[in-house]
């Protein structure tokens, strides 16, 4: 029988994916279960298993989202990395729909979507996307986390995934911001290959309603 030490320095010795495996099977879980509740693929989780792949970030915050541990948990964080704890949550704001101001001012019945406590603020709402122009980056169906900033220079924000809306119309679109003929000039790109830059024309009503942050949920 492994004395107490012992049984400290094999669990220091365990890898991501050790810790990711025993978390698995405490809850019954097959990886199937695992990579559909994670939005990952199941062969990727398999090597992540067996050691052969290093998982990055997100998908630890993932994984560790499913099987309802903190990520340092997954990480071997602390000293009490091997003693899970529940995950603290909080609920946002889920839209479906980029809103025309605050979002708690422009819903009269809000869907509420749970995020991880760190992750929570009151000037952050859940957007459901049903724009195909950021994949494959994003896809319809999937739930970011957007930081309400409205009417931020996009000078601020270049670069980054954006939910804006142009004449009153909702889009989702990286914001770049370029200088032509001496004036400046903000372009909206869209990672999907097939759907063209968007040009936000003098006189055209433009506005920055959010920036994203975060992709907190994905449907397989």
């Amino acid at each position: 029988m492994a004395s107490g030490d012992d049984s400290i320095r094999n669990r220091s010795a365990e890898t991501i994916g050790d810790r990711v495996k025993r978390r698995r099977r405490e809850l019954r879980l097959t990886q199937e279960m695992l990579a559909e509740s994670a939005g990952i693929n199941q062969g990727y989780l398999s090597s992540i298993e067996r050691g052969q792949r290093e998982p990055s970030r997100r998908t630890i915050d993932v994984l560790a989202g499913a099987l309802d541990i903190p990520p340092a948990v997954l990480i071997g964080a602390g000293m009490e990395h091997d003693n899970p704890q529940p995950l603290e949550t909080r609920e946002l704001p889920l839209l479906g729909s980029i809103p025309a101001g605050r979002p708690a001012d422009t819903q009269e019945q809000l869907e509420m979507f749970p995020v991880l406590r760190h992750l929570w603020a009151a000037d952050r709402f859940c957007l459901r996307l049903s724009f195909e122009s950021m994949e494959p980056t994003l896809k319809p169906g999937d739930i970011v986390l957007v930081h309400y900033r409205p009417d931020v220079d996009p000078v601020l924000v270049q670069g980054r995934i954006c939910a804006c809306l142009v004449d009153g119309k909702p889009t989702l679109k990286r914001v770049t911001v370029e200088q032509r003929a001496g004036r400046r000039v903000i372009i909206l790109h869209g990672d999907n290959p097939v759907v063209a830059p968007m040009v936000v024309e003098d006189g055209a009503e433009f506005a920055i309603q959010g920036v994203v942050m975060k992709l907190v949920s994905r449907d397989l």
